[in-house]
């Protein structure tokens, strides 16, 4: 059986004004989990990460890293189809109608950074909202159906070009990876949801496959940054 490792970016700048970029706890978790797999003796087949700026840095980091530490590393092939859903699309989309019910909700959202807590709780309503469907479809923001189609595509790609046998290292986002359990094991998107919102910065998940058959093996790996015994390299945002 070949394996398919999924991995989240490291963590983005939350707060500032571009969050597509890693801050500098995001490069040194990306170069630790290239380290960790470097001394698991991982040799990767293929590597794909989605367009995003933070998910194409944390390819990049972790395989600097391996090939320093001894492992041939291949080339990052680039997959749309594993580019994070727009999270800005759905607050826009979702929050005219959180208002009524959650007058601050503007305030925490513009200050997200000084009210993590409460920032993340009106988020995860917002977009329980999103994949239920409870919004207009003419504003132009991808559904979660839409979503979900995007990226089976992009594995379907993956297992096309797979041969057996083949590790492959997917360099993706939270809401991805929710996708993908959802896609996989068939539980619902409130369940996958729920476990998006525990998936820590450059943790690793692994799906096994054969053809076209695919299963979830392990989820939310984090030995490469609790192994440091650094606190602040365990993040979720």
């Amino acid at each position: 059986m070949g394996n398919i490792y999924l991995i989240r970016h490291g963590q983005a700048s939350f707060g500032a004004d571009d969050y597509d970029v890693l801050s500098p706890v995001g490069v040194r978790q990306s170069q630790a989990l290239g380290e960790h797999l470097a001394q698991l003796g991982l040799c990767l087949d293929h590597c794909v990460a989605g367009t995003l700026r933070r998910q194409q840095d944390t390819a990049r980091l972790a395989l600097e890293a391996m090939h320093a530490n001894g492992c041939q590393v291949p080339p990052i092939e680039t997959d749309p189809a594993f580019d994070e859903f727009d999270a800005d699309g759905v607050i826009r989309a979702l929050l005219p109608g959180l208002l009524p019910e959650e007058p601050e909700a503007l305030h925490v959202l513009r200050n997200g950074a000084q009210n993590r807590s409460e920032f993340q709780r009106l988020f995860a309503l917002m977009v329980q909202r999103w994949y239920d469907g409870e919004h207009e479809e003419e504003d132009g923001l991808e559904t979660w159906q839409a979503f979900t189609a995007r990226v089976e595509a992009g594995l379907g790609r993956v297992l096309q070009r797979a041969s057996s046998g083949d590790d492959i290292a997917i360099f993706t986002s939270g809401g991805t990876i929710a996708a993908l359990l959802h896609l996989v094991t068939r539980i619902t998107p409130s369940q996958a949801f729920a476990l998006n919102w525990q998936i820590i910065n450059t943790s690793l998940s692994q799906l096994k496959f054969r053809g076209r058959d695919v299963t979830l093996a392990s989820f939310n790996s984090q030995a490469h940054v609790r192994l440091l015994k650094v606190p602040e390299l365990v993040t979720y945002r």
